[in-house]
């Protein structure tokens, strides 16, 4: 196990430094953020001494020493709107989208899996055809337009919720199914089919002519195989949550990192945008490395083969 996971992390620190420089390179080619800063009508003059300041001038490969090296001292630079520490910045939003993901996640594992393993079970029945063609709709209904329908049914229809803002429990609630919609439904539907294909496999057959109980072999030993695959889905779709986020966050006016991020990238705020890059990819890491771990806990033939679905 211990060389498994390490063979991973190291994977992983490659990962991250390739994304990383990758997007380095694309932001320098993207445009000039001191046209965006300081607007068109900004003189020649205070154009050449905004990169000045912020060192545009010089080269992408003596850039992208630099900033290398400041990296590896975790001085990560200031926004160039503002000039605020972009680790002040991140982690003044950070909280937000940690509880709105939270909340998310609490959603769908709560209604998404049970109501999967109760399709599978109920194979053919109403509940069945019912729960899997609401998991289509949601797995295909964009995030925008389920945040809409949200609001102009709850919010200005009946008046029940707050369309926008970040304040008390009201204001998460449909921000949160929001987020939560696509992972609900894509559990639900993946509980079911894996479940299903564990249950038709010769060790649950031999289980059952053993005279074992139909919920002992379930619970014993279909759900545990059967969990692989969704948490591969529960890990990538952690690793995706800022990018899904994004979108919430602005039908909500939520004051996440997924907006922040949306601000960066409009005024090309390069220091902002690397370090968010910086850590999503190392969550990305992170989690697939964590994902891995899971599945040698719940097959260790994997740990040993050095196979899994992560990275």
């Amino acid at each position: 196990m211990a060389r498994f996971i390490f063979q991973r992390a190291i994977r992983g620190l490659f990962t991250l430094w390739l994304v990383v420089t990758v997007v380095f390179v694309v932001l320098r080619f993207s445009g000039d953020p001191a046209e965006v800063m300081l607007g068109p009508e900004a003189s020649p003059a205070a154009l050449e001494a905004f990169r000045i300041r912020h060192h545009l001038n010089d080269s992408i490969p003596v850039q992208y020493g630099a900033y290398l090296l400041n990296v590896v001292r975790l001085d990560f630079g200031d926004s160039l709107n503002g000039g605020r520490p972009v680790t002040e910045l991140f982690f003044s939003r950070v909280v937000a989208t940690i509880q709105l993901g939270i909340c998310a996640v609490i959603i769908a594992l709560i209604v998404g899996i049970p109501s999967g393993i109760m399709a599978a079970l109920k194979r053919g029945s109403i509940w069945d055809r019912l729960s899997m063609g609401l998991a289509f709709i949601g797995q295909s209904a964009p995030g925008f337009f389920v945040g809409i329908m949200l609001i102009l049914i709850f919010s200005l229809r009946f008046k029940l919720l707050p369309s926008s803002g970040r304040g008390d429990f009201s204001h998460l609630i449909m921000p949160s199914l929001t987020l939560a919609t696509g992972l609900l439904a894509t559990l639900a539907r993946m509980s079911r089919s894996s479940l299903l294909e564990v249950i038709s496999a010769d060790y649950i057959r031999t289980a059952r002519a053993k005279g074992l109980t139909r919920s002992t072999v379930i619970t014993t030993h279909a759900l545990q195989n059967a969990a692989i695959p969704v948490v591969t889905l529960l890990g990538l779709w952690l690793s995706a949550m800022i990018g899904g986020a994004a979108i919430t966050e602005t039908v909500f006016a939520w004051p996440g990192i997924g907006r922040l991020t949306i601000n960066a990238i409009a005024n090309r705020d390069y220091p902002l945008i690397q370090f968010i890059v910086i850590i999503v990819a190392a969550s990305v890491v992170i989690i697939n490395l964590l994902v891995d771990i899971a599945y040698g806990i719940l097959d260790p033939r994997i740990s040993t083969t050095g196979s899994s679905g992560g990275q």
